[in-house]
């Protein structure tokens, strides 16, 4: 973070989750910028190091960003929690070669994920996945 950036989020001390023996913070907005209100609470990060605080990147809801990670401008992530038949979370990123789609033990394309979900569920779970699939994409690419 250069002096002319303005720290755009704080990491909530009391607010923590831990992830495969490492400890996330959750981070709170103390400005506003995009898409962002002031005091909104975003998602758990291990370190500063995992958001950049220039632009308007931002982490939604419980995802989880940690060891090496970043998440910076225009590469957002979504993350929809209790969901499929296991209420479980899918996470959906921006990759180095599209949108990326994390649920589970399954990590692949988003057309790979609808593949996969197409076989694998039924009808119901199918098109809810499909309908959070179309929330990220509105999200993180509009």
């Amino acid at each position: 973070m250069t002096e002319q950036t303005q720290k755009k989020y704080e990491l909530l001390k009391d607010d923590t989750v831990n992830h495969h023996g490492r400890t996330l913070y959750r981070i709170k907005a103390l400005i506003t910028f995009g898409s962002v209100a002031a005091g909104e609470l975003g998602g758990y990060i291990e370190t500063e190091k995992n958001l950049d605080h220039s632009g308007n990147a931002r982490v939604y809801g419980d995802a989880l960003v940690r060891s090496f990670a970043v998440i910076s401008e225009r590469k957002m992530i979504f993350c929809a929690s209790n969901v499929g038949p296991k209420n479980r979370t899918l996470t959906v990123f921006n990759g180095k070669y599209g949108l990326i789609v994390t649920r589970g033990c399954f990590t692949g394309t988003v057309d790979e994920f609808l593949s996969k979900s197409k076989e694998v569920h039924d009808d119901k779970t199918h098109h809810g996945y499909k309908l959070l699939i179309e929330v990220a994409q509105s999200r993180i690419l509009n």
